[in-house]
């Protein structure tokens, strides 16, 4: 029978409380650890959950504790109207926080209408200052679009913006300090993850992978010991850090060095409407179908808990017996 007040826990007891949704696989630049460089093939817009359905999935999971929600792509800012969304998932009485992770190419012409839609807080992917690299890695020239919207953005009145960084041997290295004083300059957060297989090309492989350990021995060379700093969340996928003179955060991902599956709480819906357990799964629930012909929210649920149960204790990336997933970032949501 459907327990529908009851948490959704797996078999390791991990507690999901953490949705992150996948509004559209579109993007505006063609960063190559996320996506092909061209001869994409899209999905059809009819293909894509509507608004109205991706608030019926967060309704009902908010009955089972979920109460964090990011919204991502793709890239989110090419969806019309995103703002909209925002205000209609932030109107769920259980829903706590409402964040978004962007490429900030669109941010500058966004971010007030997010700030009024009651968005919490923006992740903004940035992996290089330098131009030459930035092209390189999104292979379009967008950098100073990109930084104007994060000056909007703080324009607008977010205080809690964040830099993620992927971290790639022999050519982000010279980039590490750059951001560290980009974002202490401007009061931001900055975070560095390690390059996972997630390529198109599927050329990734141990070597390419700058560790958290390495960029940690970086900037402590330059701004002095880093001091570790509370977890604010037990399941939160950083290790966070103070500098030495007191101010600014940084946070270091190290999902192939140090995996943190022990403590993941996240689940992940795609654009098209499946429920993934894992950024690493190899298996999807499909919850359009079932939302498109009038199922009720104990079936979706009951769909849902099957989801997590399958969840498999770690991704083993790296290890002999590790198999990658055939969708790209890009389709999966990141």
């Amino acid at each position: 029978m459907p327990l529908p007040n009851l948490p959704l826990l797996d078999t390791f007891g991990r507690r999901h409380n953490n949705l992150r949704i996948s509004v559209t696989d579109r993007c505006n630049i063609r960063c190559f650890y996320c996506m092909p460089a061209d001869t994409i093939k899209f999905l059809p817009r009819t293909a894509i959950l509507s608004f109205e359905e991706i608030e019926r999935v967060v309704a009902a999971l908010a009955q089972v504790g979920v109460d964090k929600l990011r919204l991502t792509g793709g890239e989110p800012l090419v969806r019309t109207d995103i703002d909209r969304l925002v205000q209609m998932l932030k109107a769920i009485p259980q829903i706590r926080e409402v964040a978004m992770t962007t490429n900030a190419v669109h941010l500058a012409r966004y971010a007030e209408p997010l700030k009024r839609a009651g968005l919490d807080r923006l992740n903004i992917s940035l992996d290089a200052l330098t131009r030459e690299t930035f092209v390189a890695i999104t292979r379009r020239d967008v950098l100073d679009q990109v930084l104007a919207g994060i000056a909007a953005a703080q324009d607008a009145g977010f205080q809690r913006i964040r830099l993620n960084a992927v971290a790639i041997k022999g050519l982000t290295e010279a980039e590490v300090l750059p951001l560290a004083r980009f974002a202490l300059e401007r009061n931001l957060d900055l975070r560095f993850i390690e390059f996972m297989p997630l390529d198109s090309d599927q050329a990734w492989s141990n070597e390419q992978v700058l560790s958290g350990q390495t960029i940690r021995e970086l900037i402590e060379q330059e701004f002095g010991p880093l001091e570790e700093a509370p977890r604010t969340d037990p399941a939160q996928p950083a290790f966070d850090f103070r500098y030495a003179a007191g101010r600014g955060r940084l946070g270091l991902i190290h999902p192939v060095t140090a995996p943190f599956c022990d403590t993941c709480n996240r689940l992940r819906l795609t654009a098209e409407g499946k429920l993934r357990n894992c950024l690493f799964s190899l298996e999807e629930w499909d919850l359009r179908e079932p939302l498109r012909r009038g199922a009720s929210e104990a079936e979706i649920l009951t769909l849902v808990r099957e989801c997590v149960l399958a969840k498999q204790p770690g991704h083993l990336i790296g290890q002999q017996h590790f198999e990658r997933p055939e969708r790209t970032m890009h389709q999966i949501g990141g």
